[in-house]
């Protein structure tokens, strides 16, 4: 399988849990991705910012109302990337499944990966175009910036050292950085996901990344003072937008 570090890529779009905490944050949008945030759906925000990481095609991972979500893209989205959908079945399960449902899309690494709930900024996805992920690993984007990060409680932390993740989860005590969500993986992540699916009938991506980090092949890559915010909760929504209308329009748009 090809692995190249700058020709186009295909970005994987999370978009299947239920989003229950979200549910109800704006008048008739019930699905977390077709929520606006400062005027545009939460899904179309990303597929921009994946556009923008040098990507041609994207799979979306459509799970919960995912009929919907995918009428939905196929109306709005008039950008430049080739749109795929994959299903997963278990969308009540961890998001790690959602990660394997998009494999047989998946036909070059490195690739992107991220979820639809995530706003990111421009210089962001930037930092993505042309980074290599270590050979038979990947890397995850973090935030350094921990006493900036608006819910701390609710962030997955991570635990770096001189550049490599040695742990992640939302309960660790000890850690520097936090998950932005954004990655840039070989197959290895998704053969990491299906060694703990088969051993435990369910898996996180942390559980991923947890077993990459223990072969010293899960890189974190410091994404400096890019923006990036998490859209669980209807405060989290409101502080996205007040960041966003903060920004320049070129951010915004």
């Amino acid at each position: 399988m090809m692995q190249n570090g700058t020709g186009p890529r295909t970005g994987i779009v999370l978009a299947a849990g239920l989003g229950s905490r979200l549910a109800g944050a704006r008048p008739g949008f019930h699905l977390k991705p077709l929520t606006p945030v400062a005027g545009m759906p939460l899904i179309l925000r990303t597929l921009r910012s994946v556009a923008l990481a040098g990507c041609r095609d994207v799979v979306i991972v459509v799970g919960y109302h995912g009929d919907e979500v995918q009428e939905a893209v196929t109306q709005h989205y008039r950008g430049p990337l080739r749109v795929h959908f994959a299903y997963n079945p278990h969308y009540e399960l961890q998001n790690g499944l959602s990660v394997l449902a998009a494999r047989p899309y998946v036909h070059e690494a490195p690739f992107l990966l991220t979820m639809a709930d995530h706003v990111l900024g421009d210089e962001l996805m930037m930092l993505v175009r042309t980074h290599r992920p270590p050979s038979d690993g990947a890397t995850l984007l973090v935030d350094y910036r921990i006493d900036q990060v608006f819910d701390l409680d609710d962030a997955t932390k991570v635990q770096v050292e001189h550049g490599w993740i040695v742990d992640i989860g939302k309960h660790l005590t000890d850690y520097n950085a936090i998950d932005t969500g954004v990655f840039i993986c070989t197959f290895a992540l998704m053969e990491a996901l299906e060694r703990v699916y088969r051993e435990q009938g369910d898996a996180s991506l942390s559980d991923g990344v947890r077993q990459l980090a223990r072969a010293r092949r899960m890189a974190a890559l410091d994404i400096g003072d890019s923006f990036w915010q998490d859209v669980d909760t209807p405060e989290m929504l409101a502080y996205a937008e007040r960041r966003l209308l903060e920004m320049t329009p070129s951010v915004r748009s």
